[in-house]
């Protein structure tokens, strides 16, 4: 339906263990799609603008093929948001 659901807004902290990640055409414009492969779950989807202030101004407009970003760790997302 177009809706990504709302957005979190609490800060996820820069790890030394957060991955680096270019966005493939698989994952263009669908922040969902990544939050579900990595974390199981689409819902998390703001964690990848929450955490990459800099490269993701806008959460879906921004979230396209060729950006870097980095991921944080599921264990880092369990610890920070109790999930």
């Amino acid at each position: 339906n177009g809706v990504l659901g709302l957005m979190n807004n609490r800060k996820i902290p820069k790890m030394i263990d957060d991955q680096s990640f270019t966005i493939t055409q698989t994952y263009n414009l669908r922040p969902d799609l990544l939050a579900f492969d990595l974390y199981g779950d689409p819902g998390l989807w703001w964690v990848f603008a929450n955490r990459n202030p800099n490269q993701i101004a806008d959460p879906l407009g921004d979230f396209v093929t060729g950006i870097t970003i980095y991921l944080p760790k599921q264990s880092t997302l369990k610890n920070v948001l109790g999930i």
